[in-house]
């Protein structure tokens, strides 16, 4: 879709949003049916506005060596979306793209391919930044706030890929999201109906605002146990105090929680052990898949989020970390406590930058 369609159908979007139209995939769709009939009737101004804001997308294409940790699970070429964030080529865009990365490329709007270089990774906000190697005429988003998103709020998902890259949605849920790769993330935004180009998506509010990046599909984003098939979206305030340290550092800001290479997975109210990473102390220490997770430091837990921060509460990377395990298929169905000497996930990896 050129860039002229996508203002028509950007405007089209919000035009569905403030009209007050619900949004399920089939209304979604309308709105992308009828981008290519869409009249006139805007402002040149707004025009101009909006087509700043899409312009500002970008492709990102990054190149994993085939030894890196999180090449089985992530593969070794990703492609996915960014967006610009400064008038000097920084692009924000979803952390795992780029994670062990050695070489990355943005797309622009018209197809060219400009290398860039690896800026940043941070797994505490999830966020990655490249820089485009050299000039480009791409204008910079403009960053919103996405303390006062609430519920219910319209919001436009633009990503780079696919025949229809725009996606009107809603906000159906502001709640903790915890990932089971050791990731926990406040009052993340998540919306339906889903863009299936999510990685890196940038979500834009009403008015043309930066205020999230996209993270993952989910069917439970309206609240747990709610089937529905939607999106997470890292806030872009989580972005805010975390910049200055990752464009000057390639990290976030403040001290590293420890991290075990555990991967557990919740059910049925209870906390499993779904894999550990190969070499990684959590397996070092004994803990294998199936082994059900009880509690932490003496406390029980009583979910993923609980039990992240309940080990990050016993110390940094370095820390004995103390879990309570009940090993699977244990005649004895005894609790134990296993001592997990902890790590900085940063020296399992193996980064490139």
């Amino acid at each position: 879709m050129t860039v002229s369609a996508c203002v028509r159908a950007f405007f089209l979007a919000v035009t569905v949003l403030l009209a007050g139209v619900p949004l399920c995939p089939a209304s979604a769709l309308a709105a992308r049916a009828g981008a290519e009939t869409a009249g006139p009737g805007t402002k040149p101004e707004a025009e101009a506005r909006v087509d700043r804001i899409l312009r500002s997308i970008v492709g990102v294409r990054a190149y994993v060596p085939g030894h890196a940790r999180t090449a089985p699970s992530l593969g070794t070429e990703r492609q996915g979306t960014g967006v610009v964030i400064d008038d000097k080529g920084l692009v924000l865009t979803i952390g795992y793209l780029i994670l062990e990365a050695e070489k990355a490329e943005l797309v622009l709007q018209d197809g060219d391919v400009r290398p860039a270089t690896l800026v940043a990774y941070d797994h505490g906000t999830g966020f990655g930044l490249l820089r485009a190697a050299g000039p480009i005429d791409v204008p910079a988003a403009e960053l919103g706030s996405s303390a006062d998103l609430a519920e219910g709020a319209g919001v436009v998902s633009v990503a780079m890929g696919g025949p229809s890259p725009i996606t009107p949605a809603q906000v159906v849920s502001r709640r903790d999201f915890a990932g089971y790769w050791e990731y926990l993330l406040e009052n993340a935004i998540f919306t339906a109906p889903a863009n299936p180009f999510f990685g890196g998506a940038a979500l834009f509010d009403l008015s043309g605002r930066l205020v999230g990046v996209g993270s993952l599909v989910v069917n439970d984003a309206a609240g747990p146990e709610q089937e529905m098939t939607g999106n997470m979206f890292i806030p872009i305030d989580v972005l805010k105090p975390a910049l200055d340290a990752m464009v000057a550092t390639g990290r976030g800001p403040g001290p590293r929680n420890p991290w075990l290479g555990l991967y557990p997975h919740e059910a049925r109210g209870r906390l499993f052990v779904m894999r550990v990473a190969e070499d990684g102390p959590a397996a070092k220490a004994g803990i294998k898949p199936g082994d059900i997770i009880l509690g932490a430091g003496g406390k029980h837990v009583s979910g993923m989020a609980d039990f992240f921060r309940r080990v990050w509460s016993q110390g940094g990377p370095g820390s004995d970390i103390v879990i309570d395990v009940l090993p699977k298929g244990a005649a004895d169905l005894e609790i134990r406590k296993v001592t997990i000497r902890a790590l900085d996930r940063y020296d399992w990896l193996r980064m490139t930058h």
